[in-house]
């Protein structure tokens, strides 16, 4: 067996996630997850984080010592936060009540300050409120600096190395990427990247019901990190002429898929992640024979033990819906369905 690697700093863990491949459909085609919790904080986000604040400091925007502000709903506040201590800088989270608690937890766990733009109990999604706030912060702090996630070319940037992974790691044709779009910063740069390689790459993005990046009406939305409510602009990383189709996934599907993978695999994956698995799984059964279809799965679900893998949760909000479930195991392998009964 080979001796693990010794390691001198966390960002030494970045990337290099593994590919799971979940289901097959017509002979010859399947669908791999490409498994982002397993990176320091637990999501893809440490990638974009760790590309904003490199290219912030030899910028010289952002000075050793400096401080980082950004509206974030958790994961990318983990991934600034793992970065902001190991370089020695303060980062400073803006977030609302909609906000997972376990991410906050970890945020302040790190050594983040914490600001809530919201008074508790209040559980809307605040992205505009945060946003404008982190930017007045940083606006009148010395050495201080906002990433704005949103509309910062790095963060699509930071998945380049993603996408390098997939080539690597495949080897052969990728047919058809599937990921969620909120900052737009995942599905675009890795889509970006792949097409230098795959010019007929297809590119499926993924939003909640109630989000307006795909048009729609707007309204509220439980699932997190994902999507953009009505009251908040769409950010510039989202690239409509690199998706190819948008879909919208209901806060039901993308739960009980979520729970249905986990009880079936033994892999817990976020809410907004089993949104983009029900949307692939879709896609899996209509597409031809032969063909590859990635799935990005950006964070785990031991963060939500609290709200998708907890039934009195799921019942209070009315999300427990079987017809889900029983779709799900549907498009699985047969062994994953026996295991299931």
């Amino acid at each position: 067996m080979k001796n693990p690697k010794i390691i001198h700093k966390m960002t030494e863990l970045i990337g290099n996630t593994p590919l799971l491949q979940l289901a097959t459909g017509k002979p010859g085609s399947r669908l791999l997850l490409k498994l982002e919790m397993f990176n320091p904080t637990g999501s893809a986000k440490v990638r974009m984080a760790r590309q904003m604040v490199e290219e912030a400091m030899q910028s010289g925007q952002l000075p050793a010592g400096g401080e980082i502000y950004e509206s974030t709903s958790g994961n990318t506040g983990m991934g600034l936060a793992m970065i902001a201590a190991e370089k020695g800088l303060t980062f400073n989270a803006v977030v609302d009540h909609h906000a997972c608690k376990d991410k906050i937890r970890v945020m302040q766990g790190l050594g983040a300050k914490v600001c809530y733009v919201a008074e508790p109990g209040d559980e809307r999604l605040a992205t505009a409120d945060r946003d404008a706030l982190a930017a007045r912060l940083a606006s009148i702090r010395p050495n201080a600096i906002w990433t704005e996630q949103h509309n910062n070319p790095a963060n699509a940037r930071g998945y380049q190395g993603l996408a390098d992974e997939l080539c690597e790691a495949i080897g052969g044709r990728i047919d058809v990427l599937v990921g969620a779009v909120g900052t737009g910063g995942s599905l675009c740069g890795t889509a970006r990247h792949l097409q230098q390689h795959w010019p007929k790459l297809e590119v499926h993005g993924v939003e909640p019901v109630g989000s307006i990046i795909f048009g729609g009406p707007g309204g509220p939305y439980l699932q997190s990190g994902t999507g953009n409510p009505p009251e908040a602009e769409i950010g510039a990383l989202v690239d409509y002429s690199l998706i190819d189709y948008g879909h919208k996934t209901s806060d039901a599907q993308a739960f009980m898929t979520a729970r249905t993978v986990a009880r079936v695999t033994g892999l817990m994956v976020g809410g907004s992640a089993g949104g983009v698995i029900w949307q692939a799984l879709q896609l899996l059964d209509r597409l031809p024979p032969g063909m590859t279809v990635v799935a990005l799965v950006c964070d785990g679900g031991e963060k939500y033990l609290d709200t998708v893998y907890d039934d009195q949760w799921m019942a209070a909000h009315g999300l427990l819906d079987e017809t889900v479930s029983a779709t799900v195991l549907a498009y699985l392998s047969p062994d994953a369905q026996r295991k299931s009964a």
